[in-house]
């Protein structure tokens, strides 16, 4: 009796050929504008101790509330897998003294993170991030840097039917004039206990409340964008101004606030038209006091985190992917031993001059091998026999068209 098969863990995104090569070619889509803006790359742990996230991304969020997976070690220590990346970045620029060197610190990063949420198209519980942060300087033109090195990487892929929304959460006078008014509007509403509780801890998550009834009551209730202070609105119309200029298109959403506590002052999202509930694929913000909470010097900071799993959904939705993402330049057949000696010779000399070259391996015939090549999208193919070898010419043969060549193997990469 046969044991029964493991499958993965409910609610994981995971990709495997051919979608594998669609799911690399939007990662590499998404991170190219960071690295040509002279971001570089910081890789970290999937795993931080719990306070990180407590104290860096707050108590009152969803993520911390409800989503996040703690665990305790050996040691007796609480750990967590990491739910999102900023908190994780600035301990680690804070643990290594980035921020005592040349400022702005620009980094980037990818990969796995974790959420315990219902699974649903859009949304796992373990997902793909590809996320950049901007840390030591509180100038408006990196705020439109960051968001412009956002929207080159979804224009990079020939996303077309998203939007960017834009906000301001102001600097903390700002925040606590609308505080002021926003909590006695509160006041007035009838809420449930949990949600009462959560409008203590920070009452600007009752604007990020899901639910119908919610969002009517919160429909009239103050907004922080009526309350910015001077040095708040000044900032945020230059980052509006060099958006114009950039020539990025953007609408303002007044009643936006992002799921982490951290945000403050400029704050954005991406939303894509075609995802339906799931819309957003990515978005971030300035967070002026997260380095300060966590141990570290009073500096600004502005990033954000983009959806691999999402940005690949919207783009297969918009029919922007390619079948042929991964595409093998050649792919040889030989048939009989010296045939295969030579082939993988072949394949060495071409894959060291950038060539993506397969051979058909286990001695199949030819005719199987010719469907095997058809099914891998092959540019090109050719069969490595005796007469190939003695005259050291094969017919390379295209694939789609059907047209083939009398081509010298000494020559191979000048026709791939």
């Amino acid at each position: 009796m046969s044991e029964q098969k493991i499958q993965a863990p409910k609610g994981v995104s995971e990709y495997v050929p051919d979608r594998s090569s669609s799911f690399e070619f939007v990662r590499n889509a998404l991170v190219e504008p960071a690295k040509r803006a002279g971001y570089q790359l910081i890789e970290l742990p999937v795993f931080e101790d719990t306070e990180l996230f407590r104290r860096g991304v707050g108590e009152s969020t969803d993520v911390v509330s409800k989503e996040m997976y703690t665990f305790e070690d050996r040691g007796g220590r609480s750990l967590t897998l990491r739910p999102e990346g900023t908190a994780g970045v600035m301990r680690a620029v804070i643990e290594h003294g980035l921020d005592r060197g040349q400022l702005p610190v620009k980094l980037w990063y990818a990969g796995q993170f974790f959420r315990a949420e219902r699974p649903q198209a859009g949304r796992y519980r373990q997902f793909y991030q590809v996320g950049i942060e901007a840390i030591g300087l509180d100038d408006p033109a990196i705020d439109a840097e960051v968001i412009a090195i956002a929207d080159a990487g979804f224009k990079s892929l020939g996303l077309s039917k998203y939007r960017l929304e834009l906000t301001s959460l102001g600097d903390l006078s700002s925040r606590a004039a609308h505080r002021i008014d926003l909590v006695k509007f509160i006041e007035t509403l009838d809420l449930d206990e949990a949600t009462a509780e959560r409008a203590k801890l920070n009452p600007l998550r009752l604007f990020d409340d899901k639910r119908e009834e919610m969002k009517k009551a919160m429909s009239k209730a103050p907004l922080l964008m009526d309350y910015l202070n001077k040095e708040s609105l000044e900032h945020f119309k230059m980052v509006m101004k060099y958006l114009d200029r950039m020539e990025i298109s953007y609408v303002l959403n007044p009643k936006m606030v992002r799921g982490l506590d951290y945000y403050t002052g400029t704050t954005f999202e991406f939303v894509h038209e075609l995802l339906g509930a799931q819309s957003g694929i990515g978005g971030g913000g300035r967070y002026d006091g997260l380095m300060q909470a966590l141990g570290g010097q009073s500096l600004s900071g502005i990033g954000f985190g983009l959806g691999i799993d999402r940005v690949l959904l919207a783009a297969e939705a918009e029919g922007i992917i390619s079948e042929d993402a991964f595409v093998s330049d050649l792919y040889i057949i030989p048939l009989g031993d010296a045939a295969k000696e030579e082939a993988l010779k072949i394949a060495k000399d071409l894959r060291s001059a950038g060539k993506t070259v397969e051979i058909a391996f286990g001695d199949r015939g030819l005719k199987g091998s010719m469907k095997v090549a058809d099914k891998t999208g092959a540019a090109y193919v050719v069969v490595l026999g005796e007469s190939e070898l003695d005259s050291s010419t094969v017919e390379l043969k295209h694939m789609k068209t059907g047209e083939s060549s009398s081509v010298k193997i000494a020559s191979l990469q000048q026709y791939l």
